[in-house]
């Protein structure tokens, strides 16, 4: 069994201003806020969360045994009397808002519940941090898709227009106008300031995500059941990174505002550095190279997403200081590892997870060195 926890000697910069700290994560059960959570635990931060019951079967937070590392409260973050319960029984010092619903398919099927969790979610955290005066910092995270998108060949930059066609790109430009509220309503309360910082992450990919219409899960459960895989959109072109490097981004931005709100309490884009874009095909391709290639089909006239989508990362490179150690062929041939030996043995999901997670901060310590 690998080392759960990192000795204070060998924490990262931003992990030692959150080592000790007392954080809230909503949507701690998902597939991002599962490694969030690994990733605080490992560095000694002590964690609550708040979501919903794991939505499949595996999980990634049951079977990394998430549970018994932190304090996990199940409730909907629909609900304003529970989230308030939680935050006035948990009294953190900062906040990870990752709660949502993320899939764009299941909001066409699902608009007014995907709006309800999406917007009124996010204001009921908000809300409820702002009355606990214990919390001093919140990373809300919405997504790449608040972009008013005019598939243009060049990535959206953080001042460029928020729009959304599909209720769930809409529902997530709309969660940044009740944060742009909170954060200039606030922000800078004499009383009690509640510092922001907004994320707007890239497609991310790793493994442990089991949802549903997406590439990787699909992949791996074609190759598992032996069944067919269907392809929505071949040649769309997504901003691949792995689901560590998002991680970092939202720790990095935590700290900062816990060291510098002003300086950190804005909106970041939070895309790949890997300047050669890639397609969902050409994704296959590489998927297809560490483990088997799964027999394909094609959607006909699928729900319509976005065709191309890029990020402008340089604020968050040149100001934040993120950077991510592992280029888009890496990442693919690690997620595609980590499916590989967990359908294997899916009792190394733990091993499998704290090797990456060890072998990732490793990287980014000779990056930073």
């Amino acid at each position: 069994m690998k080392e759960r926890s990192f000795p204070a000697s060998k924490l990262l910069a931003f992990e030692k201003h959150l080592a000790g700290k007392h954080i809230l994560v909503t949507g701690h059960t998902g597939f991002t806020g599962s490694w969030v959570c690994k990733w605080l635990h490992a560095i000694g931060a002590e964690v609550t969360g708040l979501a919903l019951e794991p939505e499949t079967d595996p999980s990634l937070f049951g079977a990394l045994g998430l549970g018994q590392d932190l304090r996990s409260e199940i409730g909907d973050i629909r609900d304003y009397d529970r989230v308030h319960e939680v935050f006035a029984a948990s009294r953190p010092e900062a906040v990870i808002h990752l709660a949502a619903q993320p899939l764009v398919r299941r909001s066409y099927r699902e608009v007014v519940p995907t709006f309800a969790t999406n917007v009124m979610g996010t204001a009921h955290v908000l809300e409820a941090a702002r009355l606990t005066r214990s919390v001093r910092a919140v990373v809300c995270i919405t997504t790449d898709k608040v972009y008013q998108n005019q598939e243009w060949p060049w990535p959206y930059r953080e001042n460029d227009r928020l729009g959304g066609k599909d209720p769930y790109s809409a529902s997530k430009a709309a969660a940044e106008m009740v944060i742009q509220s909170y954060t200039h309503s606030f922000g800078k309360d004499v009383d009690h300031a509640l510092p922001i910082a907004t994320a707007r992450g890239g497609n991310i990919i790793g493994g442990g995500d089991w949802s549903e219409d997406r590439l990787v899960p699909d992949f791996a459960r074609a190759l598992k059941h032996k069944t067919t895989l269907t392809l929505r959109y071949p040649d769309a072109i997504r901003p691949w990174q792995h689901v560590l490097a998002l991680a970092q981004g939202y720790l990095m931005l935590l700290a900062g505002l816990l060291v510098d709100p002003e300086r950190y309490a804005r909106t970041w884009n939070l895309g790949p550095h890997d300047p050669r874009p890639y397609s969902v095909r050409e994704v296959l391709e590489l998927l297809s190279q560490t483990w088997d290639r799964p027999v394909l089909e094609y959607m006909h006239n699928p729900l319509p997403e976005a065709g191309t989508l890029m990020l402008d990362s340089s604020l968050a490179r040149n100001v934040l200081g993120w950077t991510t150690p592992w280029d888009t062929a890496q990442v693919v041939s690690e997620t595609g590892a980590w499916y590989r030996e967990f359908y294997a043995n899916p009792r190394s999901a733990e091993d499998i997870t704290s090797d990456q997670l060890q072998r990732w901060r490793q990287a980014l310590a000779k990056v930073h060195a």
